[in-house]
């Protein structure tokens, strides 16, 4: 059985191979704003402490999702840029 990240992985990859290595940089160098970040700190301290309202739970499950997401598409990027590096 195919994992989500694994399923994500290779949807992603079109996308991977249509990079640039300037856009795949830009990519790689993306952040998350620094509102998006401290919603997420807070809501993981209070899922550490047992104190998520459920739609809390909810945002803080999309948030890691989306965050997962955030890191695969960096990682295909960061490929690109090291392959364009030894090509």
């Amino acid at each position: 059985m195919a994992t989500q990240e694994a399923i994500i992985d290779e949807m992603l990859e079109p996308l991977a191979e249509a990079l640039t290595p300037e856009s795949a940089r830009l990519l790689a160098n993306l952040k998350v704003p620094s509102s998006v970040q401290a919603r997420v700190d807070a809501l993981a301290a209070k899922c550490n402490e047992g104190q998520l309202t459920a739609n809390e739970r909810e945002d803080y499950e999309n948030y890691l999702r989306i965050g997962s997401l955030f890191s695969l598409l960096k990682a295909k990027a960061r490929r690109v840029i090291s392959e364009s590096a030894h090509g």
